[in-house]
């Protein structure tokens, strides 16, 4: 989070945070819901659609989402600052998201209901 400019205290809070994502689809247009005790985030996308959003850190970017089996791929291009790319592997029992900003990279293990 430090190398996308994302302050102290937004990272203290994003790091204790145990964030519960969910994702839908209907007549091929996804929803992605993260909610946590501190900020609920609800993105809508079509695969391979580039759209603008704004990043639960307050970011302003472009995404583009890719599906590959069971891999969900987010390139996310900002508009000050660097990009990063979200690859998240759904399992039968897991949600494995990687997270990748230049050479830095992070994985974040959710457990699937």
């Amino acid at each position: 989070m430090y190398d996308i400019g994302v302050g102290m205290v937004m990272r203290k809070m994003g790091n204790s945070a145990t964030p519960t994502v969910t994702f839908t689809e209907a007549a091929g247009e996804y929803t992605m819901k993260t909610v946590t005790t501190f900020k609920t985030s609800e993105v809508k996308f079509k695969l391979n659609t580039p759209f603008k959003e704004t990043t639960m850190d307050g970011r302003e970017a472009e995404s583009t989402f890719t599906l590959d089996g069971s891999i969900l791929t987010q390139i996310q291009k900002a508009s000050k600052g660097p990009d990063v790319k979200y690859i998240r592997e759904f399992t039968a029992n897991e949600l494995i998201t990687t997270c990748e900003v230049g050479e830095v990279k992070s994985i974040r293990t959710y457990k699937r209901n």
